[in-house]
């Protein structure tokens, strides 16, 4: 591997990482508080994609504010989904994943038959200028994805540690049965966790648009590693999970690139043994009392 290919492989990994913390995180954050797993949570990374498609590139809005209303979109679904399917089968996970597996299918079909299965959607790119770092030569598109998760990611950090309703969101992830002797709304919590997650997810299929391949089954591959950050970082923790993106976002962007994509997946689920064997909760995961 030459110089400038392992630098722009670094800009790939740390756009990888970024982008897998903020669907990792939602995930995460909805299985504290609902303990229940979203199946269809890659399609929403995929709507807020198609947000932007139909907005930015058919419409003509300005891409900026089309990001913004992916997220918005998206985190609608998120309560959507909520309160039509897990509020429904809340205690009974089979019943949930059942439930979102279909509703991922069902909204392939629908993104399908509006705008095609075969042909991947093209997406003017909106900053298509590059940058010359360390003599590799970096999209500004793909730089951009970077502060922009950050940001998303930085946020939710901030509104769980330093607002009440955040600290309750926490305290549901934690203990339940501890949370709602305080008053907190269990239910509550578990439509504002779908909210965050949805908006999160679109905001990242958002960012994504320009530079990835726009489908109906773009969802497939992100939200897999996404599953295996979270149970590696430990399956209700938003740290966990940022770290845990960040170890598999070089590791498997490494990989493809010395090797395939398939090598990659593969070395992904052998990190995610190892660790699973050193640490069975996960990186920062927290046992039961």
């Amino acid at each position: 591997m030459d110089w400038p290919t392992f630098i722009q492989t670094i800009a790939n990994s740390i756009v990888a990482s970024s982008i897998y913390a903020s669907i990792a995180v939602g995930l995460a954050l909805c299985f504290g508080v609902m303990q229940m797993a979203n199946f269809a949570h890659g399609e929403f990374f995929m709507l807020g994609a198609y947000v932007v498609f139909v907005l930015n590139a058919m419409l003509g809005l300005p891409y900026p504010f089309v990001v913004l209303l992916a997220a918005l979109f998206v985190g609608f679904v998120g309560l959507v989904v909520e309160q039509t399917i897990f509020k429904r089968t809340r205690g009974n996970v089979l019943a949930g994943f059942m439930a979102t597996a279909g509703l991922g299918m069902i909204l392939q079909v629908i993104v399908g038959q509006l705008w095609g299965f075969a042909l991947m959607k093209t997406i003017p790119t909106p900053y298509p200028e590059t940058v010359s770092i360390l003599g590799a030569q970096i999209g500004v598109q793909r730089l951009l994805i970077v502060p922009g998760a950050i940001l998303s990611v930085g946020l939710l950090w901030y509104f769980l540690h330093h607002s009440r309703i955040g600290k309750g969101l926490r305290a549901c992830a934690q203990d339940q049965e501890a949370a709602a002797l305080q008053g907190i709304s269990v239910v509550r919590m578990g439509a504002l966790a779908m909210v965050l997650a949805g908006m999160l997810a679109g905001f990242a299929g958002a960012l994504m648009a320009p530079v990835h391949a726009v489908t109906p089954y773009m969802g497939h591959a992100v939200v897999l590693t996404a599953f295996i950050v979270v149970v590696v970082g430990g399956m209700a923790s938003v740290e966990g999970a940022i770290v845990a993106s960040i170890l598999f976002g070089f590791v498997h962007t490494f990989a493809a690139t010395i090797f395939d994509s398939v090598v990659a997946s593969m070395i992904g689920v052998v990190v995610m043994i190892v660790v699973l064997v050193a640490k069975p909760k996960g990186l920062m995961g927290r046992a039961k009392a």
